[in-house]
Protein backbone atom coordinates (compact mmCIF):
# COMPACT_ATOMS: atom_id res chain seq x y z
CA UNK A 1 0.00 0.00 0.00
CA UNK A 2 2.55 2.10 0.89
CA UNK A 3 4.74 1.78 -2.05
CA UNK A 4 1.80 2.51 -4.12
CA UNK A 5 1.21 5.89 -2.56
CA UNK A 6 4.58 6.43 -3.59
CA UNK A 7 4.08 5.62 -7.22
CA UNK A 8 1.31 8.08 -7.18
CA UNK A 9 3.33 10.72 -5.46
CA UNK A 10 5.64 10.34 -7.54
CA UNK A 11 3.58 10.32 -10.89
CA UNK A 12 1.50 13.78 -9.70
CA UNK A 13 5.10 15.40 -8.83
CA UNK A 14 6.11 13.94 -12.54
CA UNK A 15 3.42 15.21 -14.14
CA UNK A 16 2.99 19.01 -12.31
CA UNK A 17 6.68 19.11 -12.49
CA UNK A 18 6.54 18.67 -16.53
CA UNK A 19 3.62 20.39 -16.91
CA UNK A 20 5.14 23.41 -15.56
CA UNK A 21 8.43 23.70 -17.18
CA UNK A 22 6.40 25.50 -20.36
CA UNK A 23 6.47 28.40 -17.86
CA UNK A 24 9.76 28.60 -16.93
CA UNK A 25 11.70 31.20 -18.35
CA UNK A 26 15.12 30.19 -20.58
CA UNK A 27 16.36 33.69 -21.22
CA UNK A 28 19.41 32.53 -23.56
CA UNK A 29 16.70 31.12 -25.73
CA UNK A 30 13.41 32.96 -25.51
CA UNK A 31 15.06 36.35 -25.82
CA UNK A 32 18.61 36.04 -26.39
CA UNK A 33 19.80 39.27 -28.46
CA UNK A 34 17.97 40.96 -25.25
CA UNK A 35 19.71 39.46 -23.04
CA UNK A 36 22.78 39.62 -24.21
CA UNK A 37 22.55 43.14 -24.74
CA UNK A 38 21.59 43.72 -21.35
CA UNK A 39 24.50 42.17 -19.49
CA UNK A 40 27.12 43.41 -22.29
CA UNK A 41 26.21 46.64 -21.21
CA UNK A 42 25.77 46.38 -17.79
CA UNK A 43 22.50 47.37 -17.09
CA UNK A 44 22.81 46.06 -13.99
CA UNK A 45 25.62 45.73 -11.61
CA UNK A 46 25.51 42.50 -10.77
CA UNK A 47 24.74 40.14 -13.61
CA UNK A 48 23.29 37.86 -11.52
CA UNK A 49 19.98 40.60 -10.66
CA UNK A 50 19.08 40.52 -14.83
CA UNK A 51 18.58 36.76 -14.68
CA UNK A 52 16.72 36.46 -11.90
CA UNK A 53 14.14 39.18 -12.80
CA UNK A 54 10.98 37.89 -14.27
CA UNK A 55 8.83 39.44 -17.42
CA UNK A 56 6.02 41.06 -17.32
CA UNK A 57 4.75 39.64 -20.63
CA UNK A 58 5.08 36.83 -22.20
CA UNK A 59 8.55 36.06 -22.77
CA UNK A 60 8.31 34.43 -26.20
CA UNK A 61 7.41 37.79 -27.22
CA UNK A 62 10.30 39.86 -25.87
CA UNK A 63 12.98 39.81 -28.67
CA UNK A 64 10.44 40.69 -31.20
CA UNK A 65 9.39 43.69 -29.09
CA UNK A 66 12.90 44.61 -28.25
CA UNK A 67 13.93 43.91 -31.32
CA UNK A 68 10.81 46.58 -32.99
CA UNK A 69 11.17 49.33 -29.97
CA UNK A 70 14.85 49.63 -30.46
CA UNK A 71 14.83 51.20 -33.99
CA UNK A 72 12.73 53.87 -32.52
CA UNK A 73 14.50 57.21 -31.43
CA UNK A 74 15.44 57.95 -28.27
CA UNK A 75 14.82 54.11 -27.39
CA UNK A 76 16.65 53.15 -24.15
CA UNK A 77 17.42 49.56 -23.14
CA UNK A 78 17.47 50.71 -19.36
CA UNK A 79 13.67 52.20 -19.79
CA UNK A 80 12.95 49.30 -21.73
CA UNK A 81 13.54 46.78 -18.85
CA UNK A 82 11.95 48.77 -16.44
CA UNK A 83 8.97 48.44 -18.48
CA UNK A 84 9.04 44.94 -19.26
CA UNK A 85 10.25 43.26 -16.07
CA UNK A 86 9.57 43.19 -12.72
CA UNK A 87 12.51 44.99 -10.91
CA UNK A 88 12.23 44.57 -7.65
CA UNK A 89 14.64 43.04 -5.46
CA UNK A 90 15.19 42.95 -2.12
CA UNK A 91 18.89 44.54 -1.57
CA UNK A 92 19.52 48.39 -1.49
CA UNK A 93 21.75 48.45 -4.71
CA UNK A 94 18.76 46.98 -6.11
CA UNK A 95 16.65 49.45 -4.94
CA UNK A 96 18.18 52.16 -6.33
CA UNK A 97 17.71 50.19 -9.62
CA UNK A 98 14.29 49.93 -9.12
CA UNK A 99 13.65 53.24 -8.36
CA UNK A 100 15.74 54.48 -11.34
CA UNK A 101 12.75 52.17 -13.24
CA UNK A 102 10.07 53.65 -11.22
CA UNK A 103 10.47 56.49 -13.51
CA UNK A 104 8.78 54.23 -16.36
CA UNK A 105 5.43 53.85 -14.37
CA UNK A 106 5.20 57.33 -13.37
CA UNK A 107 6.13 58.97 -17.03
CA UNK A 108 3.27 59.98 -19.27
CA UNK A 109 3.75 61.44 -22.90
CA UNK A 110 1.88 64.12 -24.04
CA UNK A 111 -1.80 64.66 -23.55
CA UNK A 112 -4.40 64.69 -26.37
CA UNK A 113 -7.37 66.79 -25.92
CA UNK A 114 -10.04 64.45 -24.48
CA UNK A 115 -13.58 64.82 -25.43
CA UNK A 116 -15.44 65.84 -21.76
CA UNK A 117 -12.41 64.85 -19.66
CA UNK A 118 -10.71 67.56 -16.51
CA UNK A 119 -7.49 66.72 -17.71
CA UNK A 120 -5.56 69.95 -19.35
CA UNK A 121 -3.56 68.28 -21.76
CA UNK A 122 0.46 68.93 -22.20
CA UNK A 123 2.60 69.23 -25.30
CA UNK A 124 5.42 67.29 -23.64
CA UNK A 125 5.96 63.83 -21.41
CA UNK A 126 6.04 64.06 -17.64
CA UNK A 127 6.42 62.59 -14.29
CA UNK A 128 3.08 62.36 -11.83
CA UNK A 129 3.32 61.69 -8.19
CA UNK A 130 1.31 57.88 -8.22
CA UNK A 131 -1.34 56.83 -6.44
CA UNK A 132 -4.81 58.83 -6.34
CA UNK A 133 -2.42 61.82 -8.19
CA UNK A 134 -2.28 60.64 -12.10
CA UNK A 135 -2.11 63.93 -13.47
CA UNK A 136 1.29 66.57 -12.92
CA UNK A 137 1.33 68.61 -9.86
CA UNK A 138 3.24 72.29 -9.26
CA UNK A 139 5.85 72.05 -6.44
CA UNK A 140 6.03 67.96 -6.15
CA UNK A 141 7.95 68.21 -9.61
CA UNK A 142 10.19 70.50 -8.35
CA UNK A 143 11.38 67.69 -5.91
CA UNK A 144 10.88 64.92 -8.70
CA UNK A 145 13.95 66.48 -10.69
CA UNK A 146 16.37 65.97 -8.06
CA UNK A 147 15.84 62.66 -8.79
CA UNK A 148 15.52 63.09 -12.83
CA UNK A 149 19.04 65.03 -12.24
CA UNK A 150 20.25 61.94 -10.45
CA UNK A 151 19.44 59.44 -13.42
CA UNK A 152 20.50 61.58 -15.76
CA UNK A 153 16.87 62.38 -17.43
CA UNK A 154 17.93 65.97 -18.29
CA UNK A 155 15.46 65.88 -21.16
CA UNK A 156 12.73 65.09 -19.03
CA UNK A 157 13.04 68.08 -16.31
CA UNK A 158 13.67 70.54 -19.62
CA UNK A 159 10.14 69.03 -20.75
CA UNK A 160 8.56 69.15 -17.42
CA UNK A 161 9.86 73.28 -17.54
CA UNK A 162 8.37 73.42 -21.13
CA UNK A 163 4.94 72.21 -20.10
CA UNK A 164 5.02 74.64 -17.11
CA UNK A 165 5.99 77.51 -19.31
CA UNK A 166 2.82 76.55 -21.50
CA UNK A 167 0.50 76.44 -19.08
CA UNK A 168 1.69 80.21 -17.49
CA UNK A 169 1.34 81.26 -21.38
CA UNK A 170 -2.39 79.44 -21.47
CA UNK A 171 -3.81 79.76 -18.40
CA UNK A 172 -1.57 83.05 -16.83
CA UNK A 173 -0.53 80.43 -14.61
CA UNK A 174 0.63 77.10 -13.06
CA UNK A 175 -2.66 75.70 -11.61
CA UNK A 176 -2.46 73.17 -8.61
CA UNK A 177 -2.36 69.93 -10.88
CA UNK A 178 -3.41 69.74 -15.16
CA UNK A 179 -7.10 69.49 -14.15
CA UNK A 180 -9.67 72.01 -14.61
CA UNK A 181 -11.11 71.95 -11.66
CA UNK A 182 -7.57 73.26 -10.33
CA UNK A 183 -7.58 76.13 -12.56
CA UNK A 184 -8.08 78.63 -9.55
CA UNK A 185 -5.05 78.26 -7.55
CA UNK A 186 -1.69 77.57 -7.62
CA UNK A 187 1.07 76.17 -5.61
CA UNK A 188 4.24 77.00 -4.17
CA UNK A 189 5.99 79.06 -6.32
CA UNK A 190 8.76 77.05 -7.51
CA UNK A 191 8.87 77.84 -11.18
CA UNK A 192 11.62 79.86 -11.32
CA UNK A 193 13.73 77.16 -9.00
CA UNK A 194 12.85 74.51 -11.68
CA UNK A 195 14.35 76.91 -14.23
CA UNK A 196 17.65 77.71 -11.78
CA UNK A 197 17.82 73.80 -11.86
CA UNK A 198 17.59 73.06 -15.55
CA UNK A 199 20.05 75.82 -15.93
CA UNK A 200 22.60 74.34 -13.64
CA UNK A 201 21.79 70.33 -14.59
CA UNK A 202 22.62 71.37 -18.10
CA UNK A 203 25.70 74.59 -17.19
CA UNK A 204 23.82 76.52 -19.33
CA UNK A 205 23.06 80.02 -18.24
CA UNK A 206 20.95 80.77 -21.60
CA UNK A 207 17.95 78.73 -19.62
CA UNK A 208 17.61 82.01 -17.86
CA UNK A 209 16.66 83.75 -20.51
CA UNK A 210 14.73 81.19 -22.56
CA UNK A 211 12.58 80.90 -19.59
CA UNK A 212 12.61 84.56 -18.53
CA UNK A 213 9.10 85.98 -19.66
CA UNK A 214 7.16 82.78 -18.46
CA UNK A 215 9.19 83.44 -15.11
CA UNK A 216 7.92 87.07 -14.86
CA UNK A 217 4.23 86.50 -16.17
CA UNK A 218 4.23 83.86 -12.86
CA UNK A 219 5.77 86.45 -10.91
CA UNK A 220 3.12 88.57 -12.16
CA UNK A 221 0.01 86.37 -11.10
CA UNK A 222 1.13 86.07 -7.58
CA UNK A 223 1.51 90.03 -7.80
CA UNK A 224 -1.94 90.59 -8.80
CA UNK A 225 -5.47 91.04 -6.82
CA UNK A 226 -5.82 89.53 -3.41
CA UNK A 227 -2.72 87.32 -3.18
CA UNK A 228 -0.57 90.79 -2.23
CA UNK A 229 -1.47 91.86 1.37
CA UNK A 230 -0.57 96.08 1.68
CA UNK A 231 1.28 96.22 5.34
CA UNK A 232 2.20 99.96 6.29
CA UNK A 233 4.26 102.17 4.68
CA UNK A 234 3.93 100.28 1.50
CA UNK A 235 5.35 96.97 2.56
CA UNK A 236 3.44 94.29 0.45
CA UNK A 237 3.89 90.56 1.71
CA UNK A 238 1.88 87.78 -0.28
CA UNK A 239 -0.77 85.44 1.25
CA UNK A 240 -2.53 81.96 -0.44
CA UNK A 241 -5.56 83.05 -1.88
CA UNK A 242 -8.24 80.66 -4.02
CA UNK A 243 -10.25 82.60 -6.55
CA UNK A 244 -13.33 80.84 -5.77
CA UNK A 245 -15.03 79.91 -2.78
CA UNK A 246 -16.68 76.87 -3.06
CA UNK A 247 -16.19 73.24 -2.36
CA UNK A 248 -13.48 71.52 -4.14
CA UNK A 249 -14.77 69.68 -6.78
CA UNK A 250 -11.92 66.96 -5.94
CA UNK A 251 -13.11 67.04 -2.26
CA UNK A 252 -17.14 68.12 -2.41
CA UNK A 253 -18.27 66.01 -0.02
CA UNK A 254 -15.84 66.42 3.04
CA UNK A 255 -15.88 70.44 2.19
CA UNK A 256 -19.80 70.83 1.92
CA UNK A 257 -20.42 68.66 4.81
CA UNK A 258 -18.09 71.00 7.26
CA UNK A 259 -20.67 74.20 6.07
CA UNK A 260 -22.79 73.93 8.74
CA UNK A 261 -21.72 72.21 11.93
CA UNK A 262 -18.59 74.95 11.92
CA UNK A 263 -20.91 77.41 12.17
CA UNK A 264 -19.00 79.70 9.36
CA UNK A 265 -19.86 80.76 6.68
CA UNK A 266 -18.96 80.20 3.00
CA UNK A 267 -15.67 82.11 3.99
CA UNK A 268 -14.47 78.26 4.82
CA UNK A 269 -14.21 77.10 1.00
CA UNK A 270 -11.57 79.94 0.77
CA UNK A 271 -9.80 78.95 3.31
CA UNK A 272 -9.63 75.63 2.73
CA UNK A 273 -8.49 75.87 -1.05
CA UNK A 274 -5.98 78.27 -0.17
CA UNK A 275 -4.81 75.85 2.05
CA UNK A 276 -4.75 73.32 -0.56
CA UNK A 277 -2.42 75.85 -2.66
CA UNK A 278 -0.38 76.24 0.12
CA UNK A 279 0.68 72.24 -0.67
CA UNK A 280 -0.42 71.47 2.99
CA UNK A 281 -3.23 70.49 3.07
CA UNK A 282 -4.08 69.99 6.06
CA UNK A 283 -2.15 71.41 9.12
CA UNK A 284 -3.25 72.96 12.20
CA UNK A 285 -0.56 76.02 10.77
CA UNK A 286 -3.90 77.03 9.39
CA UNK A 287 -6.31 76.68 12.67
CA UNK A 288 -7.38 79.82 14.23
CA UNK A 289 -7.71 77.52 17.80
CA UNK A 290 -4.61 75.10 16.64
CA UNK A 291 -7.05 72.29 16.70
CA UNK A 292 -10.16 72.05 14.27
CA UNK A 293 -9.99 72.24 11.07
CA UNK A 294 -13.63 73.90 11.20
CA UNK A 295 -11.53 77.11 12.39
CA UNK A 296 -9.24 77.63 9.27
CA UNK A 297 -8.03 80.99 8.44
CA UNK A 298 -5.23 80.57 5.31
CA UNK A 299 -6.26 83.85 4.13
CA UNK A 300 -5.48 85.65 7.63
CA UNK A 301 -1.68 84.75 7.74
CA UNK A 302 1.14 85.40 5.63
CA UNK A 303 2.95 82.95 5.17
CA UNK A 304 6.58 82.96 5.50
CA UNK A 305 7.62 79.94 3.19
CA UNK A 306 5.70 81.57 0.64
CA UNK A 307 7.68 84.64 0.62
CA UNK A 308 10.87 83.27 1.02
CA UNK A 309 10.20 81.53 -2.49
CA UNK A 310 9.02 84.74 -3.95
CA UNK A 311 11.85 86.82 -2.79
CA UNK A 312 13.82 83.61 -4.34
CA UNK A 313 12.04 84.39 -7.46
CA UNK A 314 13.19 87.70 -7.51
CA UNK A 315 17.09 87.13 -7.02
CA UNK A 316 15.90 85.00 -10.21
CA UNK A 317 14.61 87.60 -12.44
CA UNK A 318 17.13 89.76 -11.31
CA UNK A 319 20.33 87.70 -12.86
CA UNK A 320 17.90 86.38 -15.76
CA UNK A 321 17.15 90.12 -16.46
CA UNK A 322 21.25 90.65 -16.03
CA UNK A 323 22.08 87.98 -18.58
CA UNK A 324 19.44 89.53 -21.05
CA UNK A 325 21.94 92.84 -20.48
CA UNK A 326 18.84 94.65 -19.10
CA UNK A 327 20.79 96.26 -16.27
CA UNK A 328 17.47 98.30 -15.29
CA UNK A 329 14.89 95.89 -15.18
CA UNK A 330 17.84 93.54 -12.99
CA UNK A 331 18.59 96.04 -10.65
CA UNK A 332 15.08 96.64 -10.08
CA UNK A 333 14.18 93.25 -9.58
CA UNK A 334 17.19 93.61 -6.98
CA UNK A 335 15.87 96.15 -5.51
CA UNK A 336 12.64 94.63 -4.70
CA UNK A 337 14.07 91.35 -3.27
CA UNK A 338 16.28 93.19 -1.23
CA UNK A 339 12.68 95.38 0.34
CA UNK A 340 10.84 91.84 0.97
CA UNK A 341 13.83 90.23 2.54
CA UNK A 342 13.45 93.12 5.35
CA UNK A 343 9.71 92.62 4.94
CA UNK A 344 10.11 88.88 6.02
CA UNK A 345 12.69 89.74 8.81
CA UNK A 346 10.01 92.22 9.79
CA UNK A 347 7.04 90.38 9.95
CA UNK A 348 8.01 86.55 9.87
CA UNK A 349 10.70 86.96 12.64
CA UNK A 350 9.54 85.98 16.51
CA UNK A 351 12.35 87.18 18.82
CA UNK A 352 10.40 85.68 21.65
CA UNK A 353 10.58 82.15 20.04
CA UNK A 354 13.99 82.30 18.41
CA UNK A 355 11.94 81.21 15.08
CA UNK A 356 10.37 82.24 12.04
CA UNK A 357 6.76 81.94 11.50
CA UNK A 358 3.80 83.02 10.04
CA UNK A 359 2.37 86.66 10.55
CA UNK A 360 -1.48 86.89 11.04
CA UNK A 361 -3.03 89.76 9.85
CA UNK A 362 -6.02 89.29 12.57
CA UNK A 363 -4.03 89.43 15.80
CA UNK A 364 -0.83 91.87 14.22
CA UNK A 365 1.56 89.47 15.61
CA UNK A 366 3.94 86.10 14.33
CA UNK A 367 1.65 82.60 14.62
CA UNK A 368 2.59 81.09 18.09
CA UNK A 369 2.84 77.68 16.18
CA UNK A 370 6.16 77.00 15.10
CA UNK A 371 6.39 74.55 12.07
CA UNK A 372 9.06 73.98 9.17
CA UNK A 373 8.02 76.75 7.08
CA UNK A 374 10.23 78.45 9.71
CA UNK A 375 13.34 76.83 7.52
CA UNK A 376 12.43 78.57 4.25
CA UNK A 377 14.34 82.03 5.27
CA UNK A 378 17.14 79.64 5.69
CA UNK A 379 16.58 77.33 2.67
CA UNK A 380 16.83 80.66 0.62
CA UNK A 381 19.66 82.13 2.86
CA UNK A 382 17.59 85.54 4.10
CA UNK A 383 18.62 84.68 8.20
CA UNK A 384 21.42 85.97 9.85
CA UNK A 385 23.89 83.56 11.37
CA UNK A 386 22.41 84.50 14.76
CA UNK A 387 19.09 83.66 13.73
CA UNK A 388 20.34 80.48 11.80
CA UNK A 389 21.79 79.31 15.05
CA UNK A 390 18.57 79.72 16.80
CA UNK A 391 16.14 78.21 14.23
CA UNK A 392 18.54 74.87 13.90
CA UNK A 393 18.95 75.00 17.53
CA UNK A 394 15.04 74.57 17.84
CA UNK A 395 15.04 72.39 14.98
CA UNK A 396 17.61 69.87 16.39
CA UNK A 397 15.54 69.95 19.44
CA UNK A 398 12.38 69.90 18.65
CA UNK A 399 11.45 68.55 15.06
CA UNK A 400 14.46 66.07 14.57
CA UNK A 401 13.04 62.64 15.18
CA UNK A 402 14.48 59.00 14.52
CA UNK A 403 12.85 59.18 10.66
CA UNK A 404 13.82 62.69 10.05
CA UNK A 405 12.11 65.94 10.03
CA UNK A 406 8.41 66.33 12.32
CA UNK A 407 5.88 68.91 10.04
CA UNK A 408 5.15 70.55 13.33
CA UNK A 409 4.45 69.49 16.97
CA UNK A 410 1.08 69.91 17.20
CA UNK A 411 0.38 65.65 18.10
CA UNK A 412 -3.27 63.44 17.61
CA UNK A 413 -4.58 66.06 15.30
CA UNK A 414 -5.83 63.57 12.21
CA UNK A 415 -4.11 65.89 9.89
CA UNK A 416 -1.48 65.02 7.69
CA UNK A 417 0.88 67.96 7.72
CA UNK A 418 1.11 67.13 11.70
CA UNK A 419 3.33 65.61 13.92
CA UNK A 420 4.05 62.54 13.59
CA UNK A 421 4.64 63.07 9.79
CA UNK A 422 7.47 63.67 7.71
CA UNK A 423 7.43 64.70 4.27
CA UNK A 424 10.20 64.63 1.39
CA UNK A 425 9.98 67.79 0.28
CA UNK A 426 10.63 69.14 3.51
CA UNK A 427 13.50 67.05 4.52
CA UNK A 428 15.18 68.50 1.54
CA UNK A 429 14.58 72.24 2.35
CA UNK A 430 16.47 71.45 5.83
CA UNK A 431 18.81 69.47 4.47
CA UNK A 432 19.71 72.23 2.26
CA UNK A 433 18.83 75.01 4.98
CA UNK A 434 21.47 72.97 7.45
CA UNK A 435 24.19 73.03 4.55
CA UNK A 436 23.41 76.74 3.64
CA UNK A 437 25.00 78.02 7.14
CA UNK A 438 27.61 75.56 7.69
CA UNK A 439 25.99 72.13 9.60
CA UNK A 440 26.84 70.02 7.05
CA UNK A 441 26.99 67.33 9.85
CA UNK A 442 23.23 67.97 10.82
CA UNK A 443 22.69 68.06 7.19
CA UNK A 444 24.18 64.90 6.22
CA UNK A 445 22.81 63.21 9.49
CA UNK A 446 19.07 64.24 8.42
CA UNK A 447 19.60 62.50 4.83
CA UNK A 448 20.89 59.25 6.85
CA UNK A 449 17.83 59.19 8.77
CA UNK A 450 15.13 59.80 5.61
CA UNK A 451 17.04 57.54 3.62
CA UNK A 452 17.14 54.69 6.47
CA UNK A 453 13.46 55.02 6.86
CA UNK A 454 12.58 55.35 3.35
CA UNK A 455 14.63 51.73 2.94
CA UNK A 456 12.92 50.10 5.59
CA UNK A 457 9.39 50.77 4.47
CA UNK A 458 10.11 49.67 1.08
CA UNK A 459 11.97 46.33 2.26
CA UNK A 460 8.85 46.10 4.09
CA UNK A 461 6.05 46.85 1.61
CA UNK A 462 8.07 47.39 -1.68
CA UNK A 463 6.66 50.96 -2.22
CA UNK A 464 7.69 54.33 -1.69
CA UNK A 465 5.19 56.47 0.00
CA UNK A 466 4.06 60.23 -0.05
CA UNK A 467 4.29 60.95 3.39
CA UNK A 468 5.69 58.60 6.72
CA UNK A 469 5.84 58.58 10.50
CA UNK A 470 9.35 59.98 11.54
CA UNK A 471 8.44 59.52 14.87
CA UNK A 472 7.89 55.87 15.34
CA UNK A 473 9.12 54.40 11.99
CA UNK A 474 7.14 50.83 12.46
CA UNK A 475 4.09 53.21 12.25
CA UNK A 476 2.32 54.14 8.36
CA UNK A 477 2.03 57.44 7.84
CA UNK A 478 -1.44 58.81 8.07
CA UNK A 479 -4.17 61.59 8.97
CA UNK A 480 -5.72 63.58 6.46
CA UNK A 481 -9.11 62.96 3.86
CA UNK A 482 -7.42 60.23 2.03
CA UNK A 483 -5.27 57.14 2.27
CA UNK A 484 -1.64 56.98 2.49
CA UNK A 485 -0.37 57.15 -1.17
CA UNK A 486 2.49 54.81 -3.03
CA UNK A 487 4.41 55.79 -5.71
CA UNK A 488 5.79 58.85 -5.15
CA UNK A 489 7.48 60.97 -7.32
CA UNK A 490 9.19 63.61 -5.06
CA UNK A 491 10.01 60.67 -2.45
CA UNK A 492 11.64 58.88 -5.09
CA UNK A 493 13.77 62.51 -6.22
CA UNK A 494 14.26 63.18 -2.66
CA UNK A 495 15.39 60.08 -1.80
CA UNK A 496 17.70 59.49 -5.23
CA UNK A 497 19.44 62.78 -4.73
CA UNK A 498 20.12 62.39 -0.87
CA UNK A 499 21.74 59.05 -1.29
CA UNK A 500 23.61 60.62 -4.10
CA UNK A 501 25.10 63.30 -2.49
CA UNK A 502 26.02 60.99 0.46
CA UNK A 503 27.58 58.39 -1.56
CA UNK A 504 29.54 60.57 -3.59
CA UNK A 505 30.79 62.74 -0.47
CA UNK A 506 31.73 60.24 1.39
CA UNK A 507 33.43 58.18 -1.23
Amino acid sequence: MINNLRTIGLLIFIICFCGNLSAQVDPLRQYPQLFSDVQLQHIFKDQKTFVDCNPKIAPDSLESLYKKLKLQAGFSLKDFVGTYFDTLQSDTTAMLQHLHFLWNELTRQPDEQQQYSTLLPLPNSYIIPGGRFKEIYYWDSYFTMLGLQVDGKTEMIRNMVDNFAFLIDTYGHIPNGNRSYYLSRSQPPFFALMVEFLASATNDENIYRVYLDAMEDEYNYWMAGEKVVHLENGVKLNRYWDEENTPRPESYGHDAEMLEPSGRDSSLFRDIRSAAESGWDFSTRWFEDGRNLQTIQTTQLIPVDLNCLLYKVETILSKAYKLRGDEQMAASFFRIAGNRKKAILQYCWNAEQGFFSDYNLATAACSPQPTLAGLFPLFVEIANPEQAEKVISKINADFLKAGGLVTTLVENSGQQWDYPNGWAPLQWVGYIAFKNYGNTELSKELARRWIRLNAKVYFETGKMKEKYDVVDPNRPGGGGEYEGQDGFGWTNGVFLRMWNDLHTNEN
